[in-house]
């Protein structure tokens, strides 16, 4: 028995293997929560596949979680509801709601970002934190206060990138800074409700997205490799490493905990001291 036992945790963006959402509900599940895993699939760029959700969703189970797969375009209105409502059929409720979510493959210089690019990136980012959150919200004050006192727990995925600005990424920049004031507007507005929303923000984490940012940003700073772009980035981390999926899946456990009752509206850096405001 696990201190998140009984509990019901929603990670949007969660079907890929090695990505943040998996670790997310790794960490979750090996502390007793029932788990359910949300992506939208395809044979896009930077899209689940099913073989992808399998596999989260098998792993999972062999960490002994009970655990629903719901499809969800975060950025569609219904399917968030959808989402909401496909857990607390199968599970009764939820206590955790993760927004993963997110697109950070779309990596161009400002003048040539276009509309729909910047449609696309703010659509899923921001406004797919807004939706899943509102949706998990009504759940929260419907079923009303837990044996912690709590109605439910919001937790945003955020990044170094809500903190500082990066070249050839002013959506996804733009996008993780709005998820800050959608964090701090809604810690303000649901606390009354004995809801708590928080960010998490990490500094880079090599996932199969971070692989991606890897390749474009070492060539675009000049780095001869790859392997020379990341020992960079390690020698000028004061704790000597970038981040890893693990703590960013720490922090979250943490926010959702009972040691965590009475924090709400932060942003918290989670960067080995990269990013220290």
């Amino acid at each position: 028995m696990g201190r998140f036992a009984g509990r019901v945790v929603v990670v949007t963006g969660s079907g890929r293997p090695k990505g943040l959402g998996q670790a997310i509900l790794q960490r979750f599940a090996d502390e007793g929560a029932a788990c359910v895993v949300s992506d939208v699939g395809s044979a896009g760029e930077g899209l689940a596949t099913s073989a992808d959700v399998l596999e989260v969703v098998a792993d999972l189970e062999g960490r002994g979680a009970d655990v629903l797969f719901q499809p969800c375009d975060v950025a569609d209105e219904g399917q968030c509801e959808a989402l909401v409502a496909a857990a607390v059929a199968r599970f009764g409720r939820i206590d955790v709601l993760v927004n993963n979510a997110g697109i950070g493959f779309v990596m161009k210089p400002l003048l040539e970002t276009s509309g729909a690019d910047w449609d696309r990136v703010l659509d899923v980012n921001l406004k797919g934190a807004f939706l899943a959150s509102r949706a998990a919200a009504r759940q929260f004050i419907s079923q009303g206060q837990g044996l912690d006192g709590i109605a439910g727990r919001i937790i945003n995925i955020a990044s170094q990138a809500a903190k500082s600005g990066f070249p050839h990424m002013a959506p996804y920049t733009a996008s993780k800074h709005g998820m800050v004031g959608l964090t701090r507007s809604n810690a303000v507005e649901l606390g009354p409700h004995r809801i708590t929303v928080n960010a998490v923000c990490p500094n880079h984490v090599t996932t199969g997205l971070g692989e991606a940012q890897n390749a474009y940003f070492s060539k675009l700073l000049g780095f001869d490799s790859v392997d020379a772009y990341l020992a960079n980035m390690k020698a000028r981390n004061p704790l000597g490493r970038p981040g890893l999926a693990s703590d960013t899946a720490a922090a979250c456990a943490w926010l959702a905990s009972v040691d965590a009752v009475y924090v709400t509206g932060e942003a918290i850096n989670v960067s080995g001291g990269e990013e220290m405001h």
